[in-house]
């Protein structure tokens, strides 16, 4: 599924590149007035060919403008075109979940091993953690390189540094172990739990 998004992630910037690219040499070519020094024999109704010429023609950009419905028709195109173009963009920059681990069984196959299953034991085992309040794992990465990212939620009274510790040698550990890694990079979070201010009398 990521080759395959990927995929359509590069015919689309090539296609919008292809289109961004034609048409700035076309309007570089006629503000240059190449047609004409060059003497090229473009067809007839071909835009932009000299300097004076302009994107749109005084025709086409007053040509509705007594519609009711022009302006908000374009407003709502525009609006669209944003919108999508905001969603692709938040898409690109989201870390997506890894699905499945490709473990190696030792016969030269190979097993898969969901993610959310090995998210799920990562979560347990360390909100077990004395001063771990609540963790947050997600599985990146690709099947055969994954890696950890997480965020873990400390309690008031715990040390950082020892629960960093204990997360490294215990769930860490015990998570590339299980899922026969030899390595299982981790990038890790730490933050503060919040509590209410409690009324002293």
């Amino acid at each position: 599924m990521r080759t395959g998004r990927r995929t359509a992630n590069r015919v689309l910037l090539g296609l919008i590149g292809v289109v961004l690219l034609g048409t700035g040499g076309l309007v570089l070519m006629g503000g240059l007035d190449l047609p004409a020094k060059w003497h090229l024999g473009l067809p007839a109704g071909w835009p932009w060919t000299q300097p004076g010429d302009v994107l749109l023609s005084a025709q086409n950009r007053t040509r509705w403008k007594d519609s009711g419905w022009w302006w908000p028709t374009v407003i709502a195109a525009l609006a669209v075109v944003v919108l999508l173009l905001l969603w692709w963009l938040l898409t690109q920059l989201r870390r997506h979940r890894l699905s499945e681990i490709l473990v190696d069984s030792g016969d030269g196959e190979g097993a898969l091993l969901r993610g959310r299953a090995l998210e799920a034991v990562l979560v347990a085992e360390t909100e077990a953690l004395d001063g771990v309040e609540r963790a947050d794992v997600r599985l990146t990465g690709r099947r055969m390189e994954p890696r950890v990212r997480a965020v873990l939620t400390l309690a008031p009274h715990a040390d950082p540094g020892t629960v960093l510790l204990r997360f490294a040698d215990e769930s860490m550990a015990h998570a590339r172990g299980s899922a026969g890694l030899d390595r299982l990079p981790a990038d890790v979070r730490l933050r503060g739990a919040r509590h209410r201010a409690e009324r002293v009398s």
